[in-house]
């Protein structure tokens, strides 16, 4: 009896084991849902590539990379095709599956790849373009997040001035007897309102917020974003750039790779981001569907500078289309990297200036009826 209870305690899971296993469930029903970092993808994409260069079969590669990754959803997903693939399903067929972890281009890419008999170079190739895509957003986010972090930090102070230190002041003046300056009323106005209504403000922010986040996501909330962005000085011409080189490096990528024309410009569509570009592409299928050449059809369109027009007719003249299109995502990637320094050189001075005039006016507020009550002490002396 004493055997069979030991035995029982045994095989009963601790608390903490328990814990470990209600966590690797929730991660294995997420892990479909969950989006999966660029970043994660490329990395994968890239050691994939070297180790079936390198001779290993892909289940064997595929095991190798499970065991490395880090990223828990990831590492499902990772185990999941494996699986698929040992099982005698194809790579591709595999990772359609899994649409949040890897994207359309990396699916096509290893369709492609793999029916080309060629997986190892075109994953490599899809490495790139996802580094380069992954450096790109990491130079223009880099450079959003010092003049964003300074703008809140300077609403935080404002929000710190208006609601625990102008009410000092407020009950100071209240002593003085003296119509206050018009400045100053305003800003202990606003004081007053802003400690009344904060909780609901902030609520009100938190659902704005939300539901923006939504409205974005709808065709009509994307559309909106477009063109507002396209309306903001320099903001405007760097989304037109990034749309742009990353127009020219999916479309150049996957003719290279072989990829039919039609699928190759919806491929390029859902991967740009950009409803201008889609516009655009669902024209470009259309007519190339009935037989017009895509310099034609790029000739028309008013988004497209001539730049890209040009270089689409000489790599047609030439029979060499990806490559031209490669290099204008080339300099348009230049271009982005000088528009992005530019935009951090400006920010700066802008920034200081905004600040300062902030800070000052809220310090002239504040002082202006202690320097009024110093020249009625002085007038009367």
């Amino acid at each position: 009896m004493a055997t069979l209870s030991s035995t029982s305690a045994k095989s009963k899971p601790s608390f903490w084991e328990n814990q470990r296993l209600a966590k690797q469930k929730s991660i294995e029903k997420k892990a479909r849902k969950k989006k999966i970092p660029l970043g994660d993808v490329a990395m994968f994409t890239e050691q994939l590539s070297s180790m079936l260069e390198a001779g290993l079969p892909l289940v064997t590669a595929m095991e190798a990379l499970y065991e490395q990754t880090e990223n828990a959803y990831f590492k499902v997903v990772i185990r999941e095709v494996r699986s698929d693939v040992s099982g005698g399903t194809a790579f591709s067929e595999a990772c359609s599956k899994f649409p949040n972890a890897f994207p359309n281009l990396f699916r096509s890419m290893a369709e492609a790849g793999e029916a080309s008999g060629n997986l190892a170079e075109i994953l490599s190739k899809t490495a790139t373009y996802f580094d380069d895509t992954v450096r790109l957003q990491k130079k223009v986010k880099s450079a959003m997040t010092y003049p964003v972090a300074v703008i809140l930090i300077a609403i935080a102070l404002v929000n710190v001035l208006l609601i625990f230190v102008i009410p000092v002041f407020a009950g100071m003046f209240d002593s003085f007897g003296k119509e206050l300056p018009l400045l100053t009323r305003m800003l202990i106005s606003a004081s007053d309102f802003l400690k009344s209504w904060i909780f609901a403000i902030l609520i009100g922010l938190v659902i704005a917020f939300i539901a923006l986040k939504k409205f974005i996501k709808t065709p009509r909330g994307r559309r909106f974003r477009d063109v507002l962005v396209s309306k903001v000085p320099i903001m405007g011409s760097l989304s037109r750039k990034i749309a742009l080189s990353r127009f020219c490096r999916t479309y150049s990528i996957l003719m290279r790779s072989g990829v039919p024309i039609l699928q190759s410009l919806d491929i390029t569509s859902s991967a740009s981001d950009n409803t201008f570009i889609e516009s655009s592409i669902t024209r470009i299928q259309k007519a190339v569907s009935e037989g017009a050449q895509i310099s034609d059809i790029l000739a028309g369109d008013p988004y497209f500078p001539s730049m890209v027009k040009h270089m689409a007719k000489a790599g047609e003249e030439t029979g060499n289309v990806d490559g031209m299109l490669m290099k204008v995502s080339d300099f348009y990637d230049v271009e982005i990297e000088n528009t992005v320094g530019s935009l951090t050189d400006l920010m700066e001075p802008l920034i200081i200036v905004f600040l300062g005039g902030i800070i000052g006016t809220i310090v002239m507020a504040m002082f202006l009826p202690i320097f009024n009550m110093a020249g009625v002490v002085g007038g009367l002396d």
